[in-house]
C-alpha cells in the first residue's frame, strides 16, 4: 500500500492570479527559446556547448566543481588533463544526451532509461541502479540533521516511479498544464530518492526531457541549473516541504520564473552564439578563403578547444592538411595555440568567454 505521503499527482491544486501570470510567461519565453534555437544551422552546436553548461552547474549543485577551462580540456581526452570532477561533469553531459536519444526515439521515458541516464552519471563508482536496501535518508551534510527519509523497500521505489512515469509520458489533454506537471515530476522524483547517488542530477535530466517529449523544446537545451545554482537555499526549502499541505504554489512559482530567465538567458546566449559565429565566418571567407568550410566553421564552435583529431574526424581530411588549417586560423588569430609537448590544442577564445557569460 502506497502512503498518503506519496499520493501522486496531487488531487488538487490552487492557481492563484499570480501562478496563472508566471505560467503566461514561463510559456511565452519556452516558445521564444524553442524558436530562436534553429538560428544555428548545426545543432549540434547547441547540444556540445549548451549540454556542457547545464552540466557544469547541475553538478555544481552536488558540489562538484570544475572550471570552464577544466571541461573543455577534458573534452580533448589528452591524459595530462585529465581531472576527476571534470570526467564526472562530462559524464552528466553523455547521460543528458543518451537521454534525449531514447526518448526521441521511442517517444517515452522508461524504467530501464532511467537506470540507464543514473549509470551513466556514476561509471566507475557504486551506487549504480535502484536502492535495494533499507537506511538512505536525506541529510544536512554539515550538521547530520535528518531532512527526509524517502521510501525504503525496493518494490514500493519501483511502484512509485513506474506511477510517476505514466503521469510523465502521458498526453496532456486538459487538466495540469504540461509546465506544472514538470515541476511535479521533478518533485516527486526527488522525494522517491530512487538511487544511493545520482538523483538530483537525473532528476534535473527528467525536467529537460520532459519538455522535449511533449514537444515544448526540440532539444534540451535549457539551462536551468544555472538558476537552482544561483536560489540553491530557494530550491533545497521548497524541496522539504511537506505535500499534505497542499501548498504548491511556492514550489511552481519557483520552478516557472526558473524557467521564464532561463530560457530568457538561453535566447540571449544563442542570439549571441549565432552573431559570433556569423562574424567569423565572414572573416574567415575573406583572410583564409582557400580553407574556409562550413565543416570547418561547425568544428570550431562545437568545441571551445579543438584538436587536429577533431578537423580529421569532421572533415575527412588527412592529419597534415588539418594541422595546416588549424595553424593558418591560429596565425590569423581565430584560435589561440596552445602546445603541448609534442601535440598542440587551440582555444577559441571569443567562444570561451562568451561560455564563461564574460
Amino acid at each position: 500500500m502506497i502512503s498518503d505521503l506519496y499520493a501522486f499527482p496531487p488531487e488538487r491544486i490552487a492557481q492563484s492570479d499570480t501562478l496563472t501570470a508566471q505560467l503566461i510567461m514561463a510559456h511565452r519565453r519556452l516558445a521564444e527559446l524553442k524558436g530562436v534555437a534553429p538560428l544555428l544551422p548545426n545543432q549540434d552546436i547547441l547540444l556540445n556547448t549548451l549540454a556542457l553548461q547545464e552540466a557544469k552547474d547541475s553538478s555544481a549543485i552536488e558540489n562538484i566543481i570544475t572550471s570552464h577551462d577544466e571541461l573543455f580540456k577534458q573534452e580533448l581526452d589528452i591524459p595530462q588533463f585529465n581531472n576527476a570532477a571534470a570526467k564526472e561533469v562530462g559524464r552528466y553531459s553523455e547521460a543528458l544526451k543518451l537521454g534525449f536519444t531514447r526518448v526521441k526515439t521511442k517517444g517515452k521515458l522508461t524504467l530501464d532509461d532511467l537506470v540507464a541516464i543514473q549509470a551513466v552519471l556514476v561509471t566507475g563508482e557504486p551506487g549504480s541502479g535502484l536502492r535495494t536496501r533499507p537506511g538512505t535518508i536525506v541529510g544536512n551534510s554539515v550538521t547530520r540533521e535528518v531532512i527526509y527519509t524517502p521510501p525504503q523497500d525496493y518494490d514500493q521505489i519501483v511502484e512509485l516511479l513506474e506511477r510517476l512515469l505514466i503521469f510523465f509520458n502521458e498526453v496532456v489533454d486538459g487538466g495540469l498544464d504540461p509546465l506544472v506537471r514538470m515541476a511535479l515530476i521533478h518533485y516527486q522524483f526527488e522525494k522517491i530518492h530512487p538511487f544511493y547517488d545520482g538523483n538530483g542530477r537525473t532528476g534535473r535530466i527528467i525536467n529537460l526531457l520532459y519538455l522535449v517529449q511533449h514537444g515544448l523544446l526540440d532539444l534540451p537545451i535549457l539551462y536551468l541549473s544555472r538558476y537552482i545554482v544561483r536560489e540553491k537555499r530557494a530550491y533545497l526549502a521548497h524541496l522539504r516541504m511537506d505535500p499534505l499541505d497542499d501548498n504548491w504554489e511556492a514550489w511552481l512559482k519557483f520552478m516557472l520564473h526558473g524557467i521564464e530567465l532561463t530560457s530568457t538567458e538561453t535566447i540571449e546566449t544563442i542570439h549571441q552564439l549565432r552573431d559570433l559565429m556569423a562574424d567569423t565566418q565572414e572573416r574567415i571567407k575573406t583572410q583564409l578563403p582557400k580553407i574556409y568550410s562550413l565543416e570547418l566553421l561547425n568544428t570550431l564552435f562545437k568545441h571551445p578547444y579543438t584538436k587536429i583529431d577533431f578537423v580529421i574526424r569532421d572533415l575527412g581530411v588527412q592529419r597534415a592538411a588539418a594541422a595546416r588549417y588549424l595553424d593558418a586560423l591560429a596565425s590569423e588569430g581565430f584560435l589561440n595555440k596552445q602546445k603541448l609537448w609534442r601535440s598542440s590544442y587551440y582555444i577559441n577564445s571569443p567562444l570561451f568567454e562568451l561560455l564563461q557569460g564574460k
